[in-house]
């Protein structure tokens, strides 16, 4: 299973002044709390499997006549 890479937090004092208005900065502080939920759930094991068999076709194409290199 591959592993998300994970961005730093944010100070919420730091967040507050990404707005142009007190309402703006709550805005901002409200989206990276939702970023940061989000950031934190896992891929489904089905979607990776996807990935994987879309990187393999990838590759399979770019091969001449669709063949494997069996270097």
């Amino acid at each position: 299973m591959k592993e998300r890479k994970k961005m730093p937090a944010i100070d919420p004092v730091q967040a507050d002044f990404a707005g142009s208005s007190e309402t703006g900065g709550r805005i901002s502080l409200k989206l990276r709390e939702l970023y940061d939920s989000i950031k934190e759930e896992t891929v489904p094991d089905r979607f990776l499997d996807l990935l994987e068999k879309l990187d393999e076709a990838e590759k399979s194409a770019s091969t001449p006549m669709g063949r494997k290199d069996r270097r």
